[in-house]
């Protein structure tokens, strides 16, 4: 029944807008002169309706439980409830949610039992309100949106002036989900720091949160270094981007300019279609044939492989960029002006000359600014980087060796029963909050080189 309320403004929407739409027209059919479109009536009468019934309704779900479940509780016998914590009270009210969605086990108490029936009565009702709600909320603006038809109503500017504050709206939710992030990251790590010496975080090489189980444990070891856990992060990224550049350089050139018209169709979308594989799947194939592959090679030559590596890892981490950095490339090698290429043609220069000394130099930017995308892409890859390089952190940039990531190692902190009163847990949120770092610093790198070079061929 969830989604019938959603239904139900979707067709408010669509009635309301082809009730004003209809009325616009004959308005206009009557001889007057509308100030805007019959669409622009239409859409400001669907615009009214959707925007502020989506809102409540989205409000009312994400409000409904919570209330439902305090009323429900709030409803039960005198002194049921006596001598339990906040978790023995959760599973009380998970065990009344289990019997009212049918699963039964043992004997239950007569007042869980009567406490499922009134929460299901209590949900069905709310249900019903809900789509009460809803129908008089779209037939009221329905009905104003309808009132507002006239031959100078100004509806372009009235549709305008919804979707500006849903723009907003957009960008101020934007902007405060990143401040929340700064924030809770910020303040998690201070919380690490008062724990373990930042000096020890930032120059400690010896990264092993798991051996430390009392605070008087910390800090002599250094095992909350994370020099270790960078180290392996830049390994993997940097044979990805030896094995994602050059291919995806040269294929999207290849397929941007030499090409022929046919075959671009064919290729372009084939290269796509790698941006589309889970990482899962890249992780299956590193390890279940890439790595055995380096290992059989490395033993027969007589090398001392792991039977976890950052080549492995990082080779189809690579292949997992080539289209990514390919389709930047191409777009941005589609974006420099045919004049530029008829002019060097035109003074004599071959098609390769052309590449290389106009075409590639004039859209260097957006090739760099892929790259480094593609760059931050790589840091944030987890899935590839477990299944292949390992979990233990090791001060070493040998690529043979097991090695593992930033972001391997916060997911390894925080699986499982977790306490936030502990160096080992705070510590994901430091490496949170370092890779935050990084990557933000990549990212603005990328826009001033794109930036500074960019003004330099306009």
């Amino acid at each position: 029944m969830t989604a019938f309320p959603f239904l139900l403004l979707i067709l408010a929407a669509v009635v309301g807008y082809a009730i004003n739409r209809v009325a616009a027209r004959g308005i206009r059919d009557g001889g007057s002169r509308l100030h805007s479109m019959t669409s622009y009536h239409g859409m400001y009468s669907a615009l009214l309706v959707l925007v502020p019934v989506l809102t409540f309704i989205l409000v009312w779900l994400a409000l409904q439980g919570a209330v439902i479940d305090r009323l429900i509780m709030s409803g039960l016998p005198d002194g049921v409830l006596d001598g339990l914590d906040g978790g023995g009270i959760q599973l009380v009210l998970a065990e009344i949610k289990s019997i009212a969605g049918g699963q039964v086990f043992g004997t239950p108490e007569d007042w869980k039992i009567a406490a499922s029936e009134r929460l299901l009565t209590t949900r069905e009702r709310a249900d019903w309100l809900l789509i009460a709600l809803v129908a008089v909320m779209s037939l009221a603006l329905m009905i104003f949106a309808r009132t507002r038809v006239k031959a100078d109503f100004r509806a372009r500017q009235g549709v305008e002036g919804i979707v500006t504050g849903l723009m907003i709206f957009c960008s101020v939710v934007a902007i405060f989900t990143t401040i929340g992030i700064i924030v809770s990251l910020s303040y998690e790590t201070l919380r690490f720091l008062e724990r373990v010496p930042l000096s020890e975080f930032l120059f400690g090489t010896n990264w092993e949160p798991q051996i430390p189980l009392r605070e008087d444990q910390i800090a002599a070891e250094g095992a909350f270094g994370w020099l270790p856990v960078i180290l392996g992060t830049i390994v993997i990224t940097v044979i990805a981007l030896v094995v994602a550049v050059p291919i995806g350089l040269f294929s999207a050139i290849y397929v941007n300019e030499f090409a022929p018209k046919k075959l671009r169709t064919i290729i372009k979308p084939l290269l796509e279609i790698l941006a589309g594989v889970p990482t899962v799947v890249y992780g299956f194939f590193a390890i279940l044939v890439v790595a055995p592959a380096i290992r059989s090679f490395g033993q027969s030559l007589g090398l001392d492989v792991a039977p976890n590596t950052a080549l492995a890892a990082g080779g189809v981490m690579g292949i997992m960029l080539v289209p990514f950095i390919s389709s930047f490339a191409d777009d941005a090698l589609s974006a420099v002006p045919q004049s530029l290429r008829d002019g060097a043609l035109g003074l004599g220069a071959t098609r390769g000359e052309m590449m290389t000394t106009v075409l590639f130099p004039a859209a260097l930017p957006g090739i760099v600014g892929g790259v480094l995308l593609a760059v931050s892409r790589a840091i944030g890859e987890t899935m590839i980087v477990v299944m292949a390089a390992g979990l233990i952190a090791r001060m070493t940039i040998n690529p043979l060796d097991s090695v593992t990531t930033v972001t391997v190692q916060i997911v390894t902190l925080l699986i499982g029963d977790t306490s936030f009163d502990n160096p080992k847990t705070l510590a994901a949120f430091a490496l949170g909050t370092m890779l935050f770092i990084v990557t933000l610093g990549i990212n603005i790198f990328a826009l001033s080189f794109v930036r500074k070079y960019r003004e330099a061929y306009d």
